[in-house]
């Protein structure tokens, strides 16, 4: 990874946003903003959407102000002046194909590539920390792919060398997420995590960061 503009790339990669609030606020204590852009997007196929709430309500609880831009309903022009002026990007989980499928269709997966790279603040939540691999086929036993009928490849952004597997032993995944391990463990460099870790990748590495442990 490389300095972009005197900022090194610094992004957090977690399972379950609201179950990782102490994680949230340490690495967000560096913004010099207390605005957040937050991508629902994944969510608008899945039949329960609890968690973007819970999420949501967690940031405010923080003193985050929130902006949600469902970027299925934005013009791509719209949606590169918010993310060009977004100081945090955090996108929600859902379903991973049908999120790619909507970055992609808006031009959007090297525009918000090249703004983290920049140093631009970024939390993936599940789907929206899949994305960050360099392709999401991996995901296809715990998602349904069938639901982005107009993804014609799954290149996912190629932010992150490895893949993260979220949910691990965690309901209602615990059976596909461990499938997932047991098929991709020797095909793909997996990460898995549970809902109260998250993955903070820096420079050139990254650690598992425990909810327990930022106290």
């Amino acid at each position: 990874m490389e300095f972009i503009g005197g900022k090194l790339m610094e992004i957090l990669l977690m399972s379950y946003l609201a179950g990782t609030k102490a994680i949230v606020e340490k690495y967000l204590s560096k913004m010099t903003d207390k605005k957040i852009t937050f991508i629902p997007t994944a969510g608008n196929v899945e039949e329960y959407t609890g968690f973007i709430d819970e999420g949501v309500g967690m940031l405010k609880e923080l003193g985050y102000e929130i902006e949600i831009v469902d970027i299925a309903k934005y013009e791509e022009e719209v949606l590169k002046d918010k993310f060009l002026k977004a100081e945090c990007i955090c996108i929600s989980g859902g379903n991973t194909f049908y999120l790619l499928q909507e970055l992609k269709r808006k031009n959007l997966t090297e525009f918000l590539s090249s703004r983290i790279k920049e140093g631009m603040f970024y939390m993936g939540e599940s789907a929206g920390a899949m994305i960050m691999s360099k392709d999401i086929a991996y995901s296809q036993i715990m998602d349904d792919k069938n639901v982005a009928t107009e993804l014609k490849d799954y290149f996912g952004l190629n932010v992150f060398k490895y893949y993260i597997l979220p949910h691990m032993g965690e309901y209602p995944f615990e059976e596909t997420a461990q499938e997932t391990l047991d098929f991709y463990k020797d095909k793909i460099d997996l990460i898995p995590i549970n809902n109260s870790e998250a993955v903070l990748v820096k420079d050139d590495g990254y650690k598992i960061v425990k909810e327990m442990e930022t106290e």
